[in-house]
């Protein structure tokens, strides 16, 4: 045979091991992705910005997966067992929480009574400065009884506390291990007791958790979660679609129609689970010291035009702080109409007829916020308010407003998260002296405090109907709406989005 034969049948051979090997391999990877462990990817609009849920400046959907509670809830969000096995009310101000046995953390530490202690406690010290404690501070202290019983005493009377046990900043760490490692080192590589164990945070871009296997609630089915950052509403949806992520949050209004039209993915609405979205005032600064003023910027605001043709109806009206699913919701009031001569008149009664200037402070956490903002600058600007809208990066916001640092007008969303009550929706944004609150009233601090403290369900309901109709006439905020959230899935798997906002991974399963 010639050298250019041999060549040839060289290159023949070489092709087929080629096939051979590169085409099996490929098939094999495919293979495996599809029906080895399962993994999914979940693509968020924001990274997050620590992993340490007692001082959490944002929601807690990662955290939720690799710590927990006492308490959790059910599909339906009732309350169930987490790490206690039962509570039960022994006087006005004690609760008792049994818990359960042979749990550790992922790092080999034991669960037990003085974990639960020093959760809490490392939460309440006022060194610490803990932006998650309001939600927490009925709780005079912890005490331990024995290693499996705790005993939760409360400066007054708090019927709450189970739910309040249900929340991220009662989510439970590991003491020798908090203690070593520092708040700061801590909130970069976590341990907890939840069904995910802390891979890594690659920051601005992704973090990984993997299946806890020795979690006590049972392995989970997804065994590998990855949560990305994308900013781009338009490129997490085409991600989603083109099978790089399985799941998506914050769906913008214009892209629900690509997802609902797609063969691959699906989208899961829940109504009215949302932050509820608001124009804040620095109370104490001068012009929004002025009662009239904060009443003529409302009447200058046409709410109902920003949520039909900005948000394209993703989001529904409101002049409550308080959402419908949460307790001590009394429904909707008469708020301020859109009502620009109003707004005039009750400028020129406060000493500014021909209005002032003033920034507004934006960030990306909510729909379409760039948008939304510009279109309240304008209707502002009608009355003669001359408004410089200034988008705060996201990292950033989330030190400004808990140290009071933001401009004297600032967007902020809130919710009662999975606590759905009204103490949480509105406290700490309301009472005096909290992270998040830029205002002072007495009359509404007392009734705040008063309905955090009895037990009789019908008199919170009766004040928080009182606070909410104190706070409507005073104006401290321009009240605008609350979000529905959108969620892009994956046909392959079987979850929808809940009224929490939480994404419980271990409760996803794939599609059979």
């Amino acid at each position: 045979m010639s050298k250019n034969g041999e060549k040839e049948n060289f290159l023949v051979l070489l092709i087929l091991v080629m096939v051979a090997t590169g085409c099996s391999t490929t098939s094999k990877n495919a293979s495996k992705k599809e029906d080895g462990p399962l993994e999914i990817t979940i693509a968020r609009a924001f990274d997050i910005n620590g992993l340490d849920p007692g001082f959490l400046t944002e929601n807690a959907q990662v955290v939720d997966n690799i710590f927990d509670t006492l308490v959790k809830r059910d599909q339906n969000e009732q309350l169930i067992p987490g790490l206690a096995t039962s509570w039960s009310q022994i006087n006005d101000t004690t609760w008792e929480f049994k818990l359960r046995q042979n749990v550790s953390f992922t790092n080999g530490e034991p669960f037990n009574a003085a974990a639960v202690k020093y959760s809490i406690d490392r939460v309440l010290n006022p060194d610490h400065n803990a932006p998650t404690a309001s939600y927490i501070s009925t709780i005079k202290e912890v005490k331990v009884i024995d290693d499996y019983t705790v005993h939760v005493i409360t400066k007054k009377v708090d019927p709450l506390i189970p739910t309040r046990f249900n929340r991220y900043p009662t989510e439970i760490v590991p003491p020798k291990y908090a203690e070593e490692a520092g708040q700061e080192k801590f909130a970069q590589n976590p341990v907890g007791t939840g069904p995910y164990k802390f891979v890594k945070w690659e920051k601005g871009t992704n973090v990984q958790l993997e299946a806890n296997p020795n979690y006590w609630g049972g392995a989970p089915a997804v065994k590998k979660v990855t949560f990305r950052s994308i900013p781009e509403a338009s490129t997490r949806v085409s991600a989603l679609l083109n099978g790089e992520v399985d799941i998506i949050t914050a769906v913008s209004p214009e892209n629900r129609e690509k997802i609902e039209s797609s063969s691959t993915a699906r989208l899961s609405t829940v109504e009215r689970a949302g932050n509820t979205v608001y124009v804040g005032f620095k109370t104490e600064n001068t012009p929004f010291s002025n009662k009239k003023v904060r009443q003529a910027l409302n009447y200058a605001i046409d709410a109902k035009s920003i949520v039909d043709n900005v948000l394209q109806g993703a989001a529904v009206q409101t002049n409550s702080l308080i959402g419908p699913k949460d307790f001590g919701y009394a429904g909707e009031f008469d708020g301020y109409a859109y009502n620009p001569e109003k707004a005039k008149q009750l400028l020129a009664e406060a000493g500014y007829p021909n209005g002032f200037s003033a920034t507004l402070d934006t960030v990306s956490w909510y729909i379409k916020n760039t948008d939304v903002a510009q279109v309240i600058a304008e209707q502002l600007k009608q009355v003669g308010v001359n408004i410089k809208v200034n988008n705060v990066e996201s990292s950033v916001y989330r030190t400004l407003v808990p140290s009071g640092k933001q401009s004297d007008m600032y967007v902020l969303g809130w919710s009662s998260t999975n606590t759905l009550d009204a103490d949480a929706a509105i406290y700490a944004i309301l009472h005096s002296g909290e992270s998040y609150s830029t205002y002072n009233n007495p009359s509404v601090d007392a009734k705040l405090d008063e309905a955090r403290s009895t037990s009789d369900a019908e008199r919170r309901k009766a004040l928080y109907k009182e606070i909410q109709e104190e706070v409507l006439e005073d104006a401290p905020r321009i009240f605008l709406y609350q979000e529905n959230q959108y969620y892009g899935v994956s046909k392959k798997l079987n979850w929808n989005g809940r009224i929490d906002g939480s994404i419980p991974v271990s409760t996803i399963t794939p599609n059979q």
